[in-house]
């Protein structure tokens, strides 16, 4: 197949530290790839990949000083995609809202993964476009009632995160993710002074997020029991999660799946979470970690997650979360698309010489 992989420009692929969904887009274009498909990348210039690589600016908006409006430059993204549409079977678009007005001016079908959580604006516009094809990430982020062709969960390469069968001395709690209110890291705080434990917290701090920074998390970083390591690249992440007793996943938002969680039990390390979006999908409850209700319950579990075997942990992502199993999923996808494309076509192929054979008997 020939398959256009579209990527927002915000980060580089992969990215260099934080970067979910360019993560996930980079393993998905590289075993694709392996598995002899002619795929090129669309993605900023800095990128990384066995793909063909069309960049629309040369690095990460996020890193570029000069870009003072981010919307000019995905709009000139999704552009640059759909001029060449006619080159391709079909465009994957992992840019969200950016692609969809674009999809009805080609023949090229266009399947959108969705990796975001839905706001009451997007979903006025995803309402407009909800018979175009989409992918998610959960069940539960099926909101609104859209065309959904399939749930497929995000998947890591198993290999990049070495098992660790005992946590590091002495103990402590990880905290990963952006320091925003969403993350709940202002709550991971509040659960390991709750609980009398070390606090290991490492993410990226935007700019929007500053001053919720500043006023929420940065008065309890004392350097031992609360630590702030800053925006870690994969090998620090990797020891901080693998070394980790327990990973706290804290969120105040509907959660679309949060690799963190897979990234956690990989290493071995149980993860407790709030009943919140993917969390009770993505935590086998009472063996890799707990779903709970509150925040205040998710101190009173330590004890009970100390107690979880860190094997297990590891085979449940092996068994479900990684990369094979991903790119299985969404080979599938593009393999039912474009059998119905097929379908279809031959369908008015047919229609097409039976109106032709009627005006010529007449």
């Amino acid at each position: 197949m020939k398959i256009a992989q579209v990527a927002p420009l915000w980060e580089r692929v992969p990215p260099a530290t934080y970067g979910g969904i360019e993560l996930v887009v980079s393993l998905l274009t590289d075993e694709l790839v392996r598995r002899g498909h002619d795929v090129t990348l669309f993605a900023s210039g800095d990128s990384q990949t066995l793909a063909r690589l069309e960049a629309t600016h040369p690095r990460a908006l996020r890193l570029d000083p000069n870009v003072k409006e981010g919307i000019m430059y995905e709009m000139l993204h999704a552009s640059n995609v759909y001029q060449q549409a006619e080159e391709f079977d079909i465009i994957h678009s992992h840019i969200g809202i950016w692609a969809l007005q674009l999809t009805s001016m080609v023949s090229t079908p266009t399947v959108h993964t969705l990796h975001g959580a839905f706001t009451d604006e997007s979903s006025r516009v995803y309402t407009l476009h909800r018979t175009q094809r989409y992918v998610s990430i959960s069940d539960a982020q099926r909101q609104p009632d859209l065309n959904y062709v399939s749930t497929v969960y995000n998947g890591i390469k198993i290999e990049d995160y070495p098992f660790v069968a005992q946590p590091k001395e002495p103990p402590y709690l990880a905290f990963l993710g952006r320091f925003s209110p969403e993350k709940g890291p202002q709550h991971a705080i509040a659960i390991a002074k709750q609980a009398g434990w070390r606090l290991k917290m490492a993410g990226k701090v935007d700019v929007v997020d500053t001053e919720f920074f500043e006023k929420e998390i940065a008065p309890f970083i004392d350097g031992e029991q609360i630590q702030f390591l800053g925006e870690v690249d994969h090998p620090a992440k990797v020891e901080l999660l693998g070394n980790a007793s327990i990973t706290l996943f804290p969120i105040t938002w509907q959660e679309p799946f949060g690799l963190v969680m897979i990234e956690s039990m990989a290493t071995g390390t149980p993860v407790i979470g709030i009943n919140m979006g993917s969390v009770p999908e993505v935590i086998a409850h009472g063996k890799t970690g707990f779903v709970c209700d509150s925040y205040e319950q998710m101190a009173q579990m330590i004890p009970a997650a100390l107690e979880l075997n860190r094997q297990t942990c590891r085979e449940y992502v092996e068994n479900r979360f990684t990369v094979k199993q991903m790119v299985d999923a969404y080979e599938a996808v593009y393999e039912e698309i474009l059998k119905g494309r097929t379908a279809k076509g031959g369908l008015l192929h047919a229609l097409k010489n039976s109106l032709e054979s009627i005006a010529f008997v007449k």
